[in-house]
């Protein structure tokens, strides 16, 4: 697929997928929505770790409204089933670790696809807004299942009824996302943060993911018997014979991702 929209670098392993449309605050439109689909989906055959962010003062501002169209004649429910969920699946489904560079504001659908990574890591002076509730909407793009489950029901619920700005200091503390970093080292941190996973036991990230998120409808005994699964098949991996080797060695290891 060609990039209009985004632009798409693989370098050492790391994918990245940058929002390209800063004159509308990288406002997702139909288009854009497609793109980082393949995008991310191409970074998960391609990369050991996928980064997305944004260019210019935001990461995104959310469903883009502006583009000619009368917004109250749109058809919110295909847009959200048929352009939105294969975005987000592909976010979730990711077989490589997914880091949100949140470089400024996420707003109403843009939060919620930062909310989508693995690791949300922002800027000091970004901000995240589920703005729905104040054009008469709910929170969408995943936001009434992902915010719940990371900062509770009464937060979730203040967030989503009262549409305030959330700082990322605000959104760190909560447990909404990672980290927080200052403005002017970000682009090196994420460089840091990235490579640490392109460098690291592929196989056993993408285990991770799988018994992290279904953990949530997992009983206690359910999720011991995945751990046990999923831990047997890390013991099988290379990396986890190199791992203890260069443990034993004290070296650094050097992981292959297989």
């Amino acid at each position: 697929m060609q990039y209009d929209t985004i632009t798409y670098s693989l370098d050492n392993n790391i994918a990245t997928v940058t929002l390209n449309r800063p004159d509308v605050m990288n406002a997702l439109n139909t288009q854009m929505r497609a793109e980082i689909t393949d995008a991310v989906a191409r970074g998960g055959r391609e990369a050991r770790v996928v980064v997305l962010t944004g260019v210019g003062k935001a990461f995104c501002s959310g469903q883009d409204l502006g583009n000619g169209e009368d917004a109250t004649q749109l058809d919110l429910e295909r847009i959200l089933r048929d352009e939105y969920v294969p975005m987000l699946k592909a976010m979730y489904d990711c077989p490589v670790p997914v880091i949100a560079a949140v470089n400024g504001a996420a707003a109403g659908a843009g939060a919620n696809l930062a909310l989508a990574a693995d690791v949300v890591i922002a800027t000091e002076s970004a901000f995240f807004l589920q703005a729905f509730t104040r054009i008469g909407l709910i929170p969408d793009a995943g936001g009434t299942w992902f915010l719940p489950r990371q900062v509770g029901l009464a937060k979730a619920m203040g967030a989503a009824l009262f549409a305030d700005k959330i700082s990322a200091k605000q959104a760190c503390d909560w447990g909404m996302i990672y980290e927080t970093v200052p403005d002017e080292g970000f682009a090196a941190h994420i460089a840091r943060r990235a490579a640490h996973l392109a460098n690291g036991p592929t196989q056993a990230y993408a285990r991770v993911k799988e018994a992290m998120m279904g953990s949530f409808d997992n009983t206690l005994d359910e999720q011991l018997a995945v751990e046990a699964r999923l831990q047997g098949e890390c013991g099988k991996t290379r990396d986890f014979k190199e791992g203890v080797v260069a443990f034993m060695q004290k070296r650094p290891a050097e992981y292959e991702g297989r």
